[in-house]
């Protein structure tokens, strides 16, 4: 479908410009979906294998909870870790890929250097709580990259949709346009000119006679 436009050379010249910028346009687009997808594929096979390790060490972990709770019973498992050792809070930051703003996280540990990861002394506790809270200790990075690589997947996933939609919207719609539109000036241009040559040589014929 042609663009509603005056069939004059002024607009020619200027639909021109235009149509070039859009198939520039739509090469870079392109390109950076292609370059947006290689990377969030990279981001997906990532967040698989976080989610299977953490998965994996945190079923061990509430294993080792269940078996502790069994053996020490549920009062003295709560006030074994009702006090820990360190505050941990988290500290969100941004980097940017591929124009997507993807979230950078870490854990901020707060506590006494060299502390011990158990907030209880070993007399009145089992082996299991040791392990469950050690497996929790290591699991936490995992799980905070985990976060941070989901919430990436997400962010580049919508950035993907957007650009697919830029392309398709200047693949299918406005380049078309513009050279319909542009064919359909060129047309009315020379059918014009065919017309004015016309007449001149009726004029010229008219004055030899």
């Amino acid at each position: 479908m042609k663009l509603n436009v005056n069939p004059t050379r002024m607009e020619l010249t200027r639909l021109k410009t235009r149509l070039k910028v859009a198939v520039r346009g739509h090469k870079l687009l392109k390109d950076k979906q292609d370059e947006l997808m290689k990377k969030f594929i990279d981001l997906v096979r990532k967040n698989d294998e976080l989610r299977r390790a953490v998965e994996d060490e945190l079923t061990e972990s509430l294993k080792d909870f269940m078996m502790a709770k069994a053996v020490m019973g549920t009062e003295m498992l709560e006030e074994a870790i009702i006090m820990p050792t360190e505050k941990i809070s988290l500290n969100v930051s941004k980097k940017n890929i591929m124009s997507v703003n993807v979230p950078v996280m870490e854990f901020v540990r707060e506590g006494k250097e060299g502390a011990s990861i158990y907030p209880y002394g070993f007399a009145q506790t089992s082996a299991e709580l040791d392990g469950a809270i050690k497996k929790l200790h290591n699991v936490l990075p995992q799980l905070l990259q985990l976060a941070e690589v989901e919430k990436s997947c997400q962010l580049m996933a919508d950035e993907i949709e957007k650009t697919r939609r830029r392309v398709n919207a200047l693949e299918y719609v406005m380049i078309p346009q513009f050279k319909e539109t542009i064919k359909y000036i060129t047309m009315k241009l020379e059918e014009n000119e065919r017309g004015t040559l016309t007449r001149l040589m009726k004029v010229k014929s008219m004055i030899q006679k």
